[in-house]
Formats: structure tokens, C-alpha cells, sequence
């Protein structure tokens, strides 16, 4: 999975897709941590949840109320591994 693009962090429609990337990269690291750790998925997994992290958590900001508002929210979920099995 490719993350979302943002190109207008002002559109209050197209900032959404910040935050899917971020509940994105939680589902994935959710995922793999469900998984056995010798699993062969689990690698790619949370390489692409790590992609999904970056471009997630660059657009949390104080600059923009389209995103700022709310996106705080989804990446506290992922930065502390809300409700992920072994965190």
C-alpha cells in the first residue's frame, strides 16, 4: 500500500487522508504484532506501517485547522500502541 498524498494541507476533505495513513500504519503494527515473530509477512508489514507513520505524523501540526484538530488523536493511537497486543 501506497500512503496518501496530501498536495493541500488545507482541503478539509483531502487532509482524511493523513489521517488513514496514520490509522493505517496502527491497523499494520496491530496486525503484526498478532502474528508470530517468525512470520514472513511481519517484516513487510511494518515496513509499510513505518511509511504510513512517516507521512501520518509529518502532517500533525498546529498550522492547519483542517488537520490539526483531530489528527493529534490518531497519532496518539500509534505512537503508543494503543490497544496492540504485547505493547
Amino acid at each position: 500500500l501506497t500512503p496518501g498524498e496530501v498536495r493541500d494541507p488545507t482541503d478539509g476533505k483531502l487532509v482524511h487522508l493523513d489521517g488513514v495513513n496514520l490509522s493505517r500504519a496502527w491497523a499494520m503494527e496491530g496486525i503484526a504484532s498478532a502474528l508470530p515473530k517468525d512470520d514472513p509477512r511481519v517484516p513487510a508489514l511494518l515496513a509499510t506501517a513505518k511509511l504510513h507513520a512517516d507521512s501520518g505524523l509529518k502532517a500533525v501540526s498546529d498550522k492547519n485547522y483542517e488537520g490539526s484538530h483531530w489528527l493529534g488523536s490518531f497519532a496518539t493511537y500509534l505512537t503508543t500502541k494503543r490497544g496492540i497486543s504485547g505493547s
